[in-house]
């Protein structure tokens, strides 16, 4: 008997989702740091992915709870055959995890995400306790379940074919993702690394460990100056054309691992342009009212079945949305101005929209706005180095 009589393919991914919200809540509690569920961020979407993967290394009957274990009613391929495009999608997400595990290994095991800081002062404790069990660990922990499932289609739903053009175009893509992603990861913590140790010996502290550029990622030697230092958040890079590349990139690659089974020949994937209603149907329609629901019901019967298939992409950008608004409220709390100006200059997420942003200010912003906004985001270039005492 499956869990809460779920379908068999979530049932061990369900339990171990449940045990990884219950672990990280008592430890949250235990240890008054509620960013338990980001220590974890790195590893469970791996673990759920490699679940569906391997399948036919596991049991098909569950000894214990919590045990993994490939359900008979998955099928008879999915649990004794491997599916090439579930390793692949397992590789890349492997890569991705080590990527983060390395930037992981940077910070502290014990830091707390400075954002749950921030909300802790401004709930009630007994309110803030609601949002860590209900958001922070059980919420979170179902995206990152989610995330496994592009896997599933891949193994369990579609022939295990060999690899498609769609496979090795998207695996490309998603290596140039993770690249872009590793080097603005490194450019954000060399500028921190610049910015402390400018500010340390403005303060007279001789003793803070000096900025060494070639202690940095190659892509992340940039040429920094004091304005930088002073404004307080990088803008240069590729944080130049995105004020978060970052959680563009990672919004980016868990797309392209939502998209990379749903752009394979078989099914399940996207409807194909000729199963969608002609353009000139969908417009003549528009303009005649007894032609909507026959347009309304064909155009579901097209889009509904892949628009399930979409929701760990459409429900991680939704949370970063959410949680990059909240991230750029406490910081132009913090840098009103200077981070003002920058979020006239550059796009949220997409480098297209700063592109708009530019064309925008350029020809409908005064000569006056376009300098005021230029110094506060990128400073005066000449401002160098500062040389020690």
């Amino acid at each position: 008997m499956t869990l809460f009589h779920l379908p068999a393919y979530l049932d061990w991914p369900a339990q171990f989702c449940l045990l990884s919200t219950g672990v990280t809540w008592v430890a949250s509690l235990i240890t008054s740091n509620v960013s338990q569920v980001d220590r974890l961020w790195t590893f469970l979407p791996t673990i759920y992915s490699a679940y569906y993967a391997f399948l036919p290394l596991l049991p098909n009957e569950q000894p214990a709870l919590f045990v993994p274990y490939a359900p008979k009613e998955l099928g008879w391929r999915a649990v004794t055959e491997y599916s090439p495009r579930a390793l692949l999608m397992f590789t890349l997400i492997f890569v991705w995890m080590c990527r983060r595990a390395k930037l992981q290994h940077i910070s502290s095991w014990q830091d707390e995400d400075y954002r749950w800081a921030v909300l802790r002062k401004q709930l009630p404790p007994w309110l803030f306790q609601v949002t860590n069990l209900t958001f922070i660990a059980f919420t979170q922990n179902v995206l990152l379940l989610l995330l496994g499932l592009p896997t599933y289609v891949a193994a369990v739903l579609q022939p295990h074919e060999s690899l498609s053009t769609s496979d090795l175009l998207l695996s490309a893509f998603a290596v140039v993702i993770l690249a872009l992603e590793f080097t603005a990861d490194n450019q954000q913590y060399a500028f921190h690394s610049y910015k402390h140790h400018v500010l340390a010996l403005e303060k007279g502290d001789s003793k803070v460990e000096a900025y060494d550029e070639k202690k940095q990622w190659p892509g992340a030697r940039l040429s920094w100056t004091r304005d930088d230092a002073k404004r307080g958040f990088v803008t240069r890079g590729l944080w130049r054309y995105s004020r978060h590349p970052n959680f563009t990139c990672e919004q980016s690659f868990w797309w392209v691992m939502t998209l990379m089974p749903l752009m394979a020949p078989a099914p399940p994937n996207l409807p194909l342009q000729s199963e969608l209603p002609p353009l000139q149907t969908i417009l003549v329609a528009l303009v005649n009212p007894e032609l909507y629901k026959p347009l309304v019901e064909s155009l579901k019967a097209s889009l509904l079945p892949s628009v399930f298939y979409l929701v760990p992409g459409i429900a991680l950008s939704a949370l970063f949305f959410s949680s990059t608004m909240y991230t750029e409220s406490i910081t132009k709390n913090k840098y009103t101005k200077a981070y003002d100006a920058y979020q006239k200059r550059v796009a949220m997420f997409a480098p297209t929209g700063t592109i708009v942003k530019w064309l925008k200010l350029k020809l409908f912003g005064s000569t006056k706005d376009q300098q005021w906004v230029e110094q506060l985001v990128w400073g005066n270039p000449s401002n160098g180095a500062p040389k020690e005492e």
